[in-house]
């Protein structure tokens, strides 16, 4: 049975409706202010959101961090300890990172999560496009009276809260966006699949959000109690997890005219088939070497590629970009392995990061696509584990932008994630998985048969477990 058009439309109208009404309500209920903070409109929220607010304190968007039952032990993962190859990690890093926290003040370790003030609603429920966060200032945005310039030279505009606060409404891409199109340090580094474009997408770059029906982030991403389901891979270890979510949610029964096609989704994800390519507007980082960090080069002479992109920064090293790319398919049982810190590496191989498991003979097994996200980056040569890195940091910190120096950003970085620094660095090739959910195409435009099959077949089939293409049954 297919999710009716008629049924998102009036869900769609309902909100809209609903968001009028609140609208109204807010000017009077959050009265003439003034406030001089965000945690200040937040007291003013609390009186009437009481459990909304303390709701939302249990998810992952605030604690950023869970725990997890995994391999017979429990581990508390997230991205308060996961280690990546594009920013490194958390620890030491905090006031640039937590731009991106849905709080105020998370400025180092010692942020309190109980604090319900703390908590920011208007970066998620802001409707005016007026609201947003100041880079660098550990969630907080700009205030009236601060002079604030992000990059230096470019003046940053105070938040207008008492406008903002009286205009709250429900969430929307552009709120989500905020936050989800920036992951990696910017607009279309990280995930491939989730950059500006999907803002205001056209149906040929996503058919449910520039299509038609015009989806909302919420229409999959649905929430109770503020629980939204669809947890990101950098949290939920597994896809059995309740917040789960998939195609087949909406798209159930035998959703194709065809017998063949219908049989292929036992083993095949719908992604497979109606995500081509991602990065279709703006290229995604594919690459990113931080051993080459630190050069002094002219602007003039940095290179840049067939999209415009540089391909250097003195501050994170070299970078290759890609558009249009064809995702790796991966046999994938819900399960994510990841790596934990202090885990011991062979500095020898490219350490995965996070990898997906499943195989062809797992019955709980599908082929999905994926983004491969490949660099290099720094580690512990005497204790063989991947470093933690204090990249930015204020003048006469010892972080990586200010002196330029790895191993006093390497020592301070490891000290602030609690491990142990051996005193001597390397630098070792990561991998890390992103599994591709967006920029799904209408079925005219999905891969067709000879797409996957026959000799110019993008499908890898002895990496997937076969002889060969299965479509000859020698090979099965």
């Amino acid at each position: 049975m297919r999710t009716s058009r008629w049924a998102v439309a009036f869900s769609l109208l309902s909100g809209i409706v609903l968001a009028s009404a609140a609208l109204a309500g807010h000017v009077e209920l959050v009265g003439k202010g003034p406030f001089k903070s965000g945690p200040e409109v937040t007291k003013k929220c609390i009186e009437c959101h009481e459990k909304e607010t303390r709701d939302f304190m249990k998810t992952v968007h605030w604690t950023w961090t869970k725990e997890q039952k995994w391999k017979g032990k429990t581990v508390n993962i997230g991205k308060l300890n996961a280690l990546n190859n594009f920013c490194i990690g958390l620890p030491g890093n905090w006031p640039r990172c937590t731009s991106c926290h849905a709080g105020y003040g998370f400025k180092d370790e010692s942020f309190d999560f109980s604090k319900a003030e703390n908590v920011d609603c208007l970066v998620c429920h802001d409707t005016t496009g007026a609201y947003k966060k100041f880079p660098t200032a550990a969630g907080h945005p700009a205030y009236a009276g601060e002079a604030r310039e992000f990059p230096k030279g470019t003046p940053w505009p105070p938040a207008d809260l008492l406008k903002v606060a009286q205009s709250v409404g429900p969430t929307s891409r552009t709120t989500c966006g905020a936050c989800h199109f920036y992951g990696g340090g910017g607009d279309h580094v990280k995930h491939g699949d989730l950059d500006t474009s999907m803002a205001h997408p056209s149906p040929e770059i996503d058919i449910h959000m520039g299509g038609k029906s015009k989806m909302t982030c919420q229409a999959c991403h649905q929430a109770k109690d503020h629980f939204l389901k669809g947890e990101a891979a950098s949290v939920t270890l597994t896809h059995t997890h309740p917040s789960h979510i998939d195609c087949v949610d909406c798209h159930t029964g035998n959703v194709h005219r065809n017998f063949l096609v219908n049989k292929h989704t036992e083993r095949v994800a719908c992604q497979s088939c109606h995500i081509p390519t991602f990065a279709k507007a703006r290229p995604t980082k594919t690459w990113w070497d931080w051993s080459t960090a630190g050069k002094d080069i002219k602007a003039e002479d940095i290179p840049k590629d067939q999209y415009g992109m540089k391909l250097y920064d003195k501050m994170k090293g070299d970078f290759k970009w890609d558009k249009d790319v064809m995702p790796t398919y991966l046999w994938f049982n819900g399960n994510i392995e990841r790596y934990h810190a202090g885990d011991k590496i062979d500095p020898t191989k490219a350490v995965k990061l996070t990898h997906v498991t499943g195989g062809r003979n797992d019955p709980h097994s599908k082929i999905y696509p994926f983004k491969i996200m490949r660099g290099k980056q720094a580690y512990d040569r005497g204790n063989n584990t991947i470093a933690y890195v204090r990249v930015f940091g204020p003048p006469g910190s010892d972080a990586y932008w200010q002196k330029y120096d790895w191993d006093r950003a390497i020592a301070s970085g490891m000290k602030a994630a609690g491990q142990p620094y051996s005193g001597r660095f390397g630098f070792v090739e990561t991998t890390m998985i992103w599994p591709v959910h967006h920029m799904v195409v209408s079925r005219d435009r999905s891969l067709k048969c000879g797409d996957c099959h026959g000799e110019n077949g993008r499908f890898d089939w002895k990496a997937l477990g076969y002889k060969g293409d299965p479509r000859d049954p020698k090979n099965r």
